[in-house]
């Protein structure tokens, strides 16, 4: 019976071409109208079941559908539940393979959700056979709002019939494009880290099912070929010997529908299994078998486009592609079900009780800072990692990652500690690897990425399985508001992005703040630098609410009854300085990284919930100078600042009192001009240093590794701090920075700060090509120029980088905040 309904449920799905009242492939389907064909399927038939798993920053529905036959679709949550069981070592390897087919993560990659559609009908239709060996997810656009920036720009201005013609404007996507999300972050970099509400939902949902294929599809340059797994080198050695084989398995059978079909496609080149945050990796990293499938297109090809061999590539053709992938997919893990699900089971077994790696044990140290380390806890607990905080106190022999030397250390109580005698434990290796291993050196992304390096917390990596007892809860850490007695002045932190958020709230409801510019002493405790003092005069119409706003923040308030200090400047002296609400607005548009202006963009309004205006780079000729205090010029080039009049209008509102804040190549380009600082160049070679006469006989077929001697995507490097500057206050005097450019400023003369730089010798861990390693010396990462009344402040690497780089948020809030006060 069962079976017959099935077989009248099946004959009555809408094809989307009857639900559309077009053909796939001949237009971008609008968001809402995907949402709806996947309703409508649903409404039609038992063998799919719709889950909304949250929405995006615009309101857009997230939304899964999981497919089954009939038979399994009646035991879903038993055969969800026993797959769970398998990670943790309970459940028999039996039962249909799960897999998960992620689409249009990168929205103006847009063919994918059409290929989604085409994807859900045939299973349910003629390729519903699969269906009694798999559950299948589908997730037809993991970044909507990104797809509908692009859909709505190409839907309005594409030919009426589509124009091929390469540089016609439908080709041409303006600023930022539809690839990222609201924020402009590429959500196909936030796996692991989960900044964006997109990945945090979906990882929810994703680590429910734990499934044991992942496709990730994608779109690259219009002119390539499709690219399918098995991936390119350099493959993370935690990656295992059967998951690289089956990766082989699948591009075979990809294949040979290719090679029937006279379709180009390439393997094993580019696409790499390293950087752990991709929809390839993190799976892989979890257990599963994961896949990046990329068809030529993207945000270039629109419906139609001529390539450079002569050919016209349609969305039709695109699609086709994406849908063939697909199916070979799945058709081939049905195949091998049993054996993805007993390797699933065993790879998790491995995990529990010999994990693989030189560590099994990972201790971070609170170090004065239990909100950071709480922060920390929090992206391991989404991540399924279990951390506990130490209730007593121990020691141990461990590798310092701030020395790079073994030690002895001891472990202290609310020190964080993670086994690696646990079902994430590759994950857990992969996050927390002091050095990271490359096979090759030509990569796709950052080679470093160390959570205690990210975070700025003392770590060790332990050879031993550590067994201290440990709690779930942070022992003391949550916000108290100072009681008893009468206040003459609260006194706050100042070494998180928690605190910074908190001094946010307060400037928000106009409460007056200042800040110690030395440290001082009070009633026996010392505080250092950067100390926020929020004292009653000028606040007394507030009454409860400061204390109030701590204990929301989970800030710690000290009262005191005094202004009089035992040590170091009393209240009201000018070492004491008034933090005056900043009106700050950031640059945005043409020239400007979408990405790097996001991070700020998002830092503003999601992580410390403080106004800021965005300018349009095209527009500087409108701006009413007297109107800000504060610009940010992120990653970018601008044209506007090579017009002598508005680079003047620049510099008379920096030297009336403005503050600069550039970063990256907005840092390169100012020093171009007459900004007081140039970048360092590479030392001249001495005369009588001889040149080898056949240094540049090289072979043509190793240009690619060539260019590598200047690489560097991302490696992690010590930078010296003057912890006394107003820049650098609730830091140590080192700090560690993601160094992904070969940049340096000189070293700033009279007039100028130089907060942070690079020495010799200041290099830890990921890829740096030799050329440029040579050259990362003696030079100048975070500064402060001082210009009249005003100031620029330097930042030749970006500390808000994916905004999981932590450590660098209280740096940037420094520069907003405290610099120039």
């Amino acid at each position: 019976m069962l079976s017959l309904c099935h077989s009248i449920a099946a004959q009555t799905v809408p094809s989307p071409a009857a639900y559309l009242q077009y053909s796939l492939g001949s237009r971008f389907t609008p968001y809402f109208r995907v949402t709806g064909y996947f309703e409508e399927v649903a409404r039609h038939t038992s063998s799919v079941r719709l889950e909304t798993y949250g929405q995006t920053y615009e309101g857009r529905p997230l939304m899964l559908a999981v497919v089954a036959s009939p038979e399994n679709m009646a035991q879903l949550d038993r055969i969800r539940e026993h797959n769970l069981q398998l990670t943790k070592g309970g459940g028999q390897t039996s039962g249909p393979v799960i897999i998960w087919l992620s689409y249009n993560v990168h929205g103006n990659e847009a063919v994918s959700t059409e290929a989604a559609m085409k994807t859900l009908y045939a299973l349910l239709t003629e390729k519903k056979a699969l269906l009694q060996h798999a559950v299948v997810i589908i997730d037809p656009c993991l970044n909507p709002d990104g797809r509908e920036r692009y859909v709505s720009f190409y839907n309005a201005v594409h030919s009426k019939n589509a124009d091929a013609t390469p540089f016609a404007r439908e080709h041409y996507e303006p600023w930022p494009g539809g690839r990222s999300n609201h924020y402009y972050f590429d959500l196909n970099r936030d796996w692991a880290w989960q900044t964006q509400i997109e990945s945090q939902q979906r990882l929810v949902q994703y680590n429910r099912w734990m499934p044991q294929v992942h496709v990730d599809f994608h779109e690259q340059g219009v002119d390539a070929p499709y690219y399918f797994a098995p991936a390119a080198e350099p493959l993370h050695d935690a990656v295992t010997a059967w998951q690289r084989d089956f990766q082989v398995q699948i591009g075979k059978h990809n294949a040979t529908y290719f090679d029937a079909k006279g379709w180009l496609y390439f393997t094993k080149e580019q696409f790499d299994l390293f950087y752990p945050s991709y929809g390839d990796t993190y799976p892989m990293y979890n257990g599963a078998i994961g896949m990046t499938y990329e068809q030529g297109g993207s945000g270039r090809a629109g419906l139609a486009i001529i390539n450079r061999e002569g050919d016209t590539l349609t969305l039709a053709d695109r699609m086709e592609h994406h849908y063939t992938t697909g199916i070979a997919t799945i058709e081939v893990s049905t195949a091998h079900a049993g054996k993805l699900v007993s390797e699933f089971a065993r790879y998790f077994a491995d995990a529990r009780t010999n994990p693989a790696g030189d560590y099994k044990t990972y201790v971070v140290k609170a170090a004065g800072n239990p909100e950071k380390l709480q922060m920390l806890a929090a992206v391991l607990r989404r991540n399924e990692i279990d951390a506990g905080f130490a209730t007593g106190n121990s020691n141990a022999d461990g590798r310092n990652y701030f020395t790079g030397k073994t030690e002895h250390f001891d472990i202290e109580k609310g020190d964080l500690v993670i086994s690696a005698f646990q079902p994430r434990s590759n994950l857990i290796r992969v996050l927390f690897e002091p050095v990271s291993r490359l096979t090759d050196s030509v990569t796709y992304d950052i080679t470093a990425w160390a959570m205690p390096y990210a975070y700025g917390l003392p770590a060790y990596a332990v050879k031993q399985r550590l067994q201290p007892a440990v709690s779930e809860a942070p022992p003391g850490i949550a916000g108290e508001a100072a009681s008893g007695g009468s206040a003459y002045a609260y006194l706050a932190p100042w070494n998180s992005t928690k605190d910074l958020k908190f001094l946010a709230a307060l400037l928000n409801r106009n409460v007056r703040v200042r800040y110690a510019e030395q440290a001082f002493s009070l009633n026996g405790n010392t505080y250092p630098s950067g100390t926020l003092i929020i004292t009653k005069a000028g606040n007394e119409a507030l009454g409860s609410l400061i204390p109030a706003l701590a204990i929301q923040m989970g800030v710690r308030l000290v009262k005191v009854p005094t202004g009089f200090v035992d040590k170091g400047a009393d209240f009201g002296s000018d070492k004491i300085r008034f933090i005056r609400k900043p009106k700050v607005a950031v640059m945005a548009g043409d020239g400007v990284s979408s990405l790097g202006m996001g991070e700020i963009w998002h830092f503003f309004e999601q992580q410390i919930d403080y106004p800021v205006t965005v300018l349009n780079s095209n527009n500087l000729y409108n701006v009413n100078w007297k109107d800000l205090d504060v610009l940010i010029l992120p990653d970018g080039h601008y044209n506007a600042l090579s017009d002598k009049a508005v680079a003047d209008r620049l510099k008379d509102w920096v030297q009336g009192g403005g503050k600069l804040i550039a970063l990256e190549d907005a840092v390169s380009q100012l020093a171009e001009g007459d900004w007081g600082f140039k970048l360092k160049k590479e030392e001249e070679k001495k005369e009588d240093e001889k040149k080898d006469p056949y240094l540049d006989l090289k072979p043509y077929a190793n240009r690619e590794r060539e260019s590598v001697s200047q690489f560097i995507p991302g490696a992690i490097y010590k930078v010296a701090m003057d912890k006394t500057h107003p820049l650098a206050f609730g830091y140590p005097d080192y700090y560690y920075t993601l160094k992904q450019n070969d940049k340096l400023v000189e070293y700033l003369p009279s007039g100028g700060w130089n907060v942070g730089v690079l020495k010799n010798d200041n290099y830890l861990t990921g890829f740096v090509g030799a050329q440029t390693k040579a050259k990362l010396k003696d030079g100048l990462i975070f500064g402060v120029r001082s210009m009249g009344r005003g100031e620029v402040v330097l930042m030749v690497d970006n500390p808000l980088f994916r905004s999981f780089w932590e450590n660098g948020k209280l740096l940037f809030g420094n520069a907003v905040f405290l610099v120039g006060q």
